[in-house]
């Protein structure tokens, strides 16, 4: 028996649920503080300046106010399944990811690699927040901490958790994941992996 295409109050049930089940990471990151009101901060004590120096490194810090301080840059799909990992390049156009789609098998289990660089301040508790939407509503919130760091040239990454394609019901049809870099990518979970 083919399963039955959910209504719209079963979607908004499974939406409800999921902002219950909800839980949030309970950091709350120190007040933030320049770089510079950082390196004044005990500038007469040689062994903090050069700890200091060791975690800041040699930054130059980014004079252009309009230069976002967190840049993601690269999104990777990782599946062990697959022929190899799936990258968005996240510099350029993002209107194309908006018209191509990618195939997830149900149930298969990925991981999500971020690149992205701190250009002026030490930016301190960093989240990776996710929203699954089917047909409009959304069905599932993913956050993770990601973490503080400091600004330089090179990029971070930041791996998440094993996590697992929808499966069910509920999950199959077209659906959109909203990344932290606003892109809304349209997910077909059908049955060839990527």
């Amino acid at each position: 028996m083919a399963e039955q295409e959910p209504t719209a109050e079963q979607l908004a049930q499974i939406a409800a649920e999921n902002e219950e089940d909800e839980h949030s990471v309970n950091y709350k990151p120190p007040a933030q503080k320049s770089i510079q009101e950082i390196q004044e901060l005990d500038k007469d004590d040689e062994s903090l300046r050069k700890y200091k120096e060791a975690l800041l490194g040699s930054v130059s810090v980014a004079t252009d106010p309009s230069t976002p301080n967190v840049v993601v840059t690269k999104l990777t799909l990782v599946c062990a399944t697959a022929p190899g990992p799936l990258e968005l390049d996240l510099t350029g156009n993002l209107e194309s990811y908006k018209k191509q789609s990618f195939v997830l098998k149900e149930g298969v289990e990925y991981r999500i690699k971020i690149s992205f660089r701190v250009n002026k301040e030490i930016v301190s508790g960093l989240k990776y927040i996710q929203h699954t939407f089917r047909k409009g509503v959304k069905i599932d919130k993913t956050d993770y901490m990601v973490g503080s760091y400091g600004p330089r040239a090179e990029e971070y990454e930041f791996l998440t958790p094993m996590e697992e394609a929808p499966k069910a019901c509920w999950a199959c049809g077209w659906q959109a994941v909203v990344s932290p870099s606003g892109a809304r990518l349209p997910i077909d979970p059908g049955c060839a992996c990527l």
